[in-house]
């Protein structure tokens, strides 16, 4: 694995090794004499109660929420620029295409709590209409996308939850609150962000208003 890209999770039970190059995972029992494999990023995750990866949930559908014209014309070459990094290129490096295009307004200033949330609600209207796997990674990463186009950071995460061990993708505040997620997402522990694989080191600037 690259080490550059490499992201060892040390649970209580695990260490899990995620490689943001090629998208490999690899699990083992963890032993602390030993340590993690590699020399990559450390992140570690103090596990949290069993779950069996799911949670209670409302059946009260939600209410209707409101997404700018804007946002839902932006989401059009958001996806089509997503749909187009999935399937071209070689199958092996579809999962760092997708990365790699999450961050790639790293450098801009820092969307608001308000983008943050129409871009995600923007992505999910567009979603209801996609016949293929669209899922957390490919939502989250048109999503970081849009916001770009919109000339802001996402603050894109992707990270690890354990009992069991899973990973997912989602969108969070400049102060790392999800956006528009359920509550579990707080189980994650962020394992890779626009600036890099690792840890999350919250800028805690704020953009200007949408």
């Amino acid at each position: 694995m690259n080490d550059a890209n490499t992201v060892s999770v040390i649970t209580p039970d695990a260490c899990v090794t995620i490689d943001y190059r090629t998208g490999h995972t690899q699990l083992r029992p963890f032993a602390p004499a030993s340590g993690p494999a590699g020399a990559g990023s450390v992140v570690r995750h103090d596990g949290s109660a069993f779950s069996w990866g799911t949670l209670e949930v409302s059946a009260i559908l939600p209410a209707p929420t409101v997404v700018p014209l804007r946002w839902r014309i932006g989401a059009v070459p958001a996806v089509a620029v997503t749909a187009a990094a999935l399937v071209i290129g070689p199958r092996k490096g579809r999962f760092a295409r997708m990365v790699r295009l999450a961050r790639a307004g790293h450098w801009l200033p820092p969307a608001t709590d308000q983008q943050a949330a129409y871009a995600v609600r923007a992505m999910r209207r567009a979603a209801a209409v996609i016949l293929a796997r669209w899922a957390c990674l490919e939502q989250s990463t048109a999503a970081a996308f849009l916001l770009a186009l919109a000339g802001r950071r996402a603050e894109w995460r992707h990270g690890l939850a354990t009992d069991p061990i899973r990973l997912h993708a989602w969108i969070a505040d400049p102060a790392g609150r999800p956006v528009e997620e359920p509550a579990d997402t707080a189980l994650y522990t962020p394992t890779c962000t626009p600036d890099a694989p690792g840890p999350a080191n919250q800028r805690g600037a704020k953009g200007k208003s949408a």
